[in-house]
């Protein structure tokens, strides 16, 4: 390697991989809750009821007709005038729920009504719909419905936050130069200027903190070799020649733990 090569640590696909994952998964996490609280839940509710009515219709058929008496006629009135049941928190149910409403039209049918075989008059109806004909067992509450709020926005938060690391990421690099060192938040530090290299956390976790004092100021650099860069051996372990050139341009205190207590850290490891 030459002494005037600029070696160049750009992400590691390992880390692009995993915030994008992150970016994904609480991305489709955000969509889930945000569909559930917005109109899932109270779709969900909508059938509870429906379902509730269906299985009520078969009951008053079978009471009205326990003689056989009952008319086509009289069935159909009396199912006009009937009223699905809902909740008085109208909040729980889709938006532009009529209330009253009306027993659905199916229900209407004598000739459908008449073998009481009302689950399988739900099927044909939530087919037609386009529903999943199984319903909830019990109603959503509207504190259940703000909960699922609630988790939208904090998946939401987590989603946003992962794209804003992966966008930040992505545009980083450290960079070693002849002269000068530049580390991932774009902070320009001479060699010179180098005065401690606390290498404690280098072969545990890939992180690196150079403490500088000179005309390139006063602070500290974190170096982070397990996102940029990165130790894999067929890639000539990048982030093992950027501390190589910094080594051997460093001439202040080098902090380290004795040496054979551990290998250098592995790319997607925990």
């Amino acid at each position: 390697m030459s002494e005037d090569e600029t070696i160049v640590c750009k992400p590691t696909p390992w880390f692009l991989f995993r915030a994008a994952v992150m970016l994904v998964m609480f991305g489709v996490f955000a969509v889930m809750f945000y569909r559930d609280g917005s109109t899932g839940y109270r779709h969900k509710n909508e059938m509870f009821y429906l379902h509730r009515a269906f299985k009520q219709a078969a009951g008053e058929f079978e009471k009205m007709n326990a003689d056989g008496s009952l008319t086509p006629e009289e069935w159909k009135r009396h199912a006009g005038s009937r009223e699905v049941a809902q909740p008085e928190d109208g909040s729980v149910m889709p938006a532009g729920t009529p209330r009253p409403m009306p027993w659905p039209e199916i229900l209407h049918d004598y000739e459908k009504m008449k073998p009481l075989q009302w689950n399988i008059l739900w099927n044909e109806y939530t087919g037609e719909k386009g529903w999943d004909s199984k319903p909830v067992e019990e109603p959503y509450s509207a504190r259940k419905i703000g909960e699922q709020w609630i988790v939208f926005w904090i998946c939401l938060a987590l989603a946003l936050g992962a794209a804003f690391f992966l966008l930040r990421t992505l545009r980083r690099s450290i960079t070693a130069g002849p002269d000068t060192i530049t580390s991932q938040d774009g902070r320009t530090v001479a060699y010179a200027d180098l005065k401690t290299l606390d290498l404690r956390k280098w072969d545990t976790k890939g992180l690196a903190f150079l403490d500088y004092d000179g005309p390139s100021g006063k602070g500290r650099l974190r170096l982070d070799g397990l996102t940029y860069g990165g130790f894999k051996k067929e890639n000539d372990e990048p982030a093992e020649k950027l501390m190589r050139r910094i080594r051997s341009k460093f001439s202040g205190e080098i902090i380290e733990y004795a040496p054979g207590a551990s290998a250098s850290p592995s790319e997607g490891a925990t």
